[in-house]
């Protein structure tokens, strides 16, 4: 679409800034612009606020860092919850995902990434060390690595096993419900469900490969 074509700079703008945001085009950002001209002034002035609320208001737990709107999340903060048992995941959309299944009932982790040379993501990039002083409180009886099953993934997968293997602890990995090369967050919630159900000790899917 030229943008050259546009009667208004203003709508010029507003689809560039629809437009940066993922899996959005320059078609698709007019459609969402001209629909939210049409709405009400209230309801688009309630829809812009709540964006920058959003980003100016929005935390990330000091525990587990999911997002949250308080320094300690729901989860990290329930104490029915087992705390020894953590589930490490990629980002806050995987533990949406995990929770949806409601099959699981100890605490998160996450990581914000994971390794990948090609991007230039290394384990310093991670939010690894917050979970050694977790492990080194010698709280934690179980990680559940569940991170997706691509290649990064399991690099990162083996990176915490060989970190944390010298150690007191269970380390297990989704039983393989989850196809290879997929997302959680695109698992439906059967299968995740039940890949966290059927999690497996993480050596014995070295001594298979």
């Amino acid at each position: 679409m030229d943008l050259e074509n546009f009667s208004s700079k203003l709508l010029q703008e507003a689809v560039e800034e629809f437009a940066k945001l993922p899996g959005i085009g320059k078609k698709t950002a007019l459609r969402l612009v001209l629909h939210l001209l049409n709405r009400d002034k209230e309801e688009v002035n309630q829809f812009g606020n709540t964006i920058i609320r959003l980003r100016n208001e929005i935390k990330r737990c000091h525990s587990c860092q999911v997002i949250s709107d308080n320094d300690l999340c729901p989860i990290c903060g329930d104490s029915s919850r087992d705390h020894s048992l953590i589930c490490v995941v990629e980002n806050s959309r995987d533990v949406m995902a995990i929770e949806n299944t409601h099959q699981y009932q100890g605490i998160y982790h996450v990581l914000g990434g994971i390794i990948s040379p090609m991007d230039g993501i290394g384990p310093s990039d991670l939010n690894i060390q917050s979970l050694q002083d977790k492990v080194d409180a010698g709280d934690v009886r179980e990680i559940i690595l569940a991170l997706s099953t691509t290649m990064e993934g399991d690099t990162t997968n083996f990176y915490l096993y060989k970190k944390f293997r010298q150690y007191d602890l269970s380390i297990t990995t989704l039983a393989r419900g989850v196809s290879v090369g997929d997302d959680l967050e695109y698992a439906d919630e059967l299968t995740l469900g039940k890949s966290i159900m059927n999690r497996t000790l993480f050596e014995n899917t070295l001594s298979s490969q």
